[in-house]
């Protein structure tokens, strides 16, 4: 669950490294969980690189430590709370997503996320 001032990695080659959830994008969700689009500022970064520290940005959530409860009945939890950073249109801003991500991201309709992907789990 990912909701306001928590701190996710950031799992692709955009330039930065933590970014801070500042708005769950929703009706009214408190709560975001894998799939869900956040608002968020980025606290640290890589030098020369696309995003600068402080800047605002949109993310699409991809990991989180809260376990997935899927149809079939089995379930499913990460490490750590990670995000990948989008434009306007949801396409990502990096050319890379490291580590897994989860197989709901497609039935939600984020397949050029899913394409990009080393691992779908």
């Amino acid at each position: 669950m990912i909701q306001a001032q928590t701190c996710v990695k950031v799992a692709d080659n955009s330039g930065a490294k933590t970014l801070m959830c500042i708005r769950v994008l929703g009706s009214t969700q408190k709560y975001g969980y894998v799939g869900d689009l956040i608002i968020g500022v980025v606290k640290d970064s890589t030098p020369n690189l696309v995003v600068k520290r402080s800047d605002v940005v949109r993310a699409i959530i991809v990991r989180t430590r809260h376990t997935i409860r899927r149809n079939d009945g089995s379930r499913l939890r990460f490490d750590d709370n990670a995000s990948i950073i989008v434009n306007k249109e949801n396409n990502p801003v990096g050319t890379r997503i490291f580590g897994p991500i989860a197989r709901e991201l497609k039935d939600k309709g984020f397949t050029k996320l899913v394409s990009l992907a080393s691992e779908v789990l």
